[in-house]
């Protein structure tokens, strides 16, 4: 028995490797670097970029499974070419990086690391908040550009304008679009329970399909809907109507109701299941009398 027990204690010393201070160090700048490279790709539009690049790997480890000659053959002659094409499209958001990282101050990093969740959900004061401030700006037809962050960071975008950090309230967002007021141009970034950034600049949209008689700010919104999975809400200032934009699509003229219904599908949370159910037959009565 104890020559057995010599005989494992021999092979298990030899198969745990000998771990050095400097290896400890190695593991600690590599484990860094690769934190700080994953929350970047995480708040810019690269995230994006990484699912896509994700799924052309599965898709070629299949193909490699499958001996599929032709289809390897091609993704092996593009990749060079898709690289080079990676790099010139995402060439502004490598160069910011750049930018932070000499600005950054790195003891600070590896000391504390910001813990805040990017894609905190909203609650129900907000939801009522953001409802109550829309058609308070519609019925004194207040123009208004209010853009609720999802997945997709809007980071980009909240540096075009003036970062304020504010709880939302509806007075505050009926402040910010109120006429003749320094905030009021331009679009409002809300995050979680805030208000990120007031007078932030978006894509206007190139759909030729869009109705001519919208202006720049209902193309402002469809235009950031496009590029995220962002939901926009807009109050003309011509008619108070208000619309929403959520995938590259316009939806004009809503209520109350349904606005509430999309916000809570940004929340990931159903409104009231219990209320519905209750007046589940006046419901269906006034279906009927439409």
């Amino acid at each position: 028995m104890e020559t057995i027990r010599d005989i494992i204690k021999e092979l298990l010393w030899r198969s745990v490797p000998k771990i050095t201070a400097t290896d400890i160090i190695e593991v600690c700048i590599l484990a860094f670097l690769i934190y700080h490279v994953v929350k970047w790709v995480k708040n810019t539009r690269a995230w994006s970029l990484v699912k896509g690049l994700v799924v052309v790997m599965i898709f070629w480890l299949v193909a490699d499974v499958f001996k599929l000659n032709v289809i390897l053959w091609i993704i092996k002659n593009t990749i060079n070419v898709g690289i080079i094409a990676i790099i010139i499209v995402f060439q502004p958001e490598f160069r910011k990086a750049l930018e932070q990282l000499g600005q950054k101050n790195l003891v600070k990093s590896i000391i504390t690391f910001d813990d805040t969740d990017k894609n905190e959900k909203f609650s129900d004061h907000t939801l009522n908040e953001i409802v109550r401030a829309t058609f308070e700006l519609a019925r004194t037809k207040t123009g208004a550009l209010i853009v609720i962050e999802d997945n997709i960071p809007l980071s980009d975008f909240e540096s075009t304008g003036i970062y304020i950090d504010s709880l939302i309230s509806s007075e505050l967002l009926i402040n910010i679009f109120e006429h003749n007021t320094p905030l009021h141009d331009g679009a409002v970034i809300l995050r979680g329970n805030r208000v990120v950034a007031a007078t932030c600049y978006l894509p206007l949209s190139d759909n030729m399909q869009l109705s001519k008689d919208l202006g720049t700010r209902h193309r402002a919104g469809i235009g950031i809907s496009e590029v995220t999975d962002s939901l926009t809400i807009i109050v003309s200032e011509e008619t108070g109507k208000v619309s929403i934009a959520k995938g590259g699509k316009l939806i004009r003229n809503i209520d109350g109701d349904y606005l509430k219904a999309k916000l809570a599908d940004v929340q990931h949370k159903s409104i009231e299941p219990k209320r519905l159910k209750l007046w589940k037959g006046r419901i269906k009565n006034e279906r009927e009398v439409d």
